[in-house]
């Protein structure tokens, strides 16, 4: 049984200068030396690595002065965790239609043939609920035209964006599910359309997956703040490493104190189908479920904006496999 602490005091941090807009730059190469440049980043960054103890707790993560995921830094070069410090969140610009250069892959191409979707017994695979926006992928797409394929549900960040992003690699439908490839370029994208997905205030946000492989990488879904301002919240669920059980987290709101958060596990693992809700009610709570059942209900710090509902995956770590069934938001 997870133990969870009852009245959880937020840690003090220093405070640290707000995340800033990246600029959006090509690719470029991974050092040879992997470990060695990211001992140099986490030095430059002066933070520590996030706790991995999947159980409710207050956490202060220290943070860099921008919004752009960055490589694994120097504590656990392993830690999803350490290449997040919330450098990693960008406006996207409009994705434009995928050139007609753009070789499209083979959809079933090292897919895991065993770990498709789910079967159709609502039971087992986790019934969709009834929602204002919901996406379960069912026309298969290849790598390469997926953002035209599913321009209302979609949404992913432009190719090169701070050189580790480039959806249009690494995302496929195929047999009813987003596949999302691990251990080449990073993913990161919004769900929903292009004019309705940055308007959220309150909802119920619901994605079903799981992953295979990947280990040394992870996977946030969050809800962050459209205005780009950090302490207008941030919801993080689920986000952890794929070998390890993902948590919620849920951010401070007060400027300068954003990186302290509440940490509350799930007690389940990414490897296997698992339906992740965030029921946000504005300025007076947040609930976590898992399954249909509730882990925790937050009341404090709870946003008020506009917000938007995506997910990302860093660039490193094994090749594996990001699975998504279905995904729905409602207001």
């Amino acid at each position: 049984m997870m133990c969870v602490a009852q009245h959880p005091v937020r840690a003090v941090t220093r405070p640290r200068a707000p995340p800033e807009e990246p600029v959006i730059a090509t690719r470029t190469p991974r050092p040879t030396s992997f470990r060695r440049q990211t001992n140099r980043l986490a030095r430059q960054l002066d933070r520590p690595a996030r706790s991995t103890t999947p159980t409710k707790a207050v956490l202060a993560a220290a943070t860099a002065a921008a919004l752009v995921l960055g490589m694994p830094t120097a504590a656990s070069a392993r830690s999803w965790w350490d290449g997040y410090g919330h450098r990693h969140h960008v406006t996207p610009t409009p994705t434009p239609t995928p050139s007609d250069d753009a070789t499209p892959t083979d959809p079933d191409a090292g897919a895991p043939s065993d770990d498709q979707a789910p079967s159709d017994d609502p039971a087992a695979a986790g019934a969709i609920p009834d929602a204002s926006f919901v996406e379960d992928f069912a026309t298969a797409v290849p790598t390469g035209l997926v953002a035209a394929a599913y321009p209302d549900a979609w949404q992913p960040y432009p190719d090169g964006t701070s050189g580790i992003y480039a959806p249009s690699r690494t995302v496929s439908v195929h047999d009813g599910v987003m596949d999302v490839a691990l251990g080449g370029d990073g993913t990161a994208g919004t769900f929903g359309s292009a004019t309705n997905a940055w308007g959220h205030v309150g909802g119920s946000f619901s994605v079903r997956a799981k992953a295979t492989g990947g280990d040394g990488n992870g996977a946030a879904f969050m809800l962050w703040p459209t205005s780009g301002t950090w302490s207008d919240g941030e919801i993080d669920f689920p986000e952890g490493n794929f070998e390890d059980s993902p948590s919620a987290f849920q951010h401070s709101m007060t400027p300068g104190d954003e990186a302290s958060r509440v940490q509350i596990g799930s007690g389940v693992s990414w490897r296997d189908w698992h339906t992740y809700t965030v029921d946000w009610v504005p300025g007076q709570s947040v609930t976590y479920s898992v399954d249909g059942k509730v882990l925790d209900t937050e009341t404090h710090d709870v946003p008020t904006t506009p917000h938007r509902y995506m997910f990302q995956v860093g660039n490193w770590g094994s090749s594996g496999h990001l699975l998504i069934d279905w995904v729905s938001t409602t207001e």
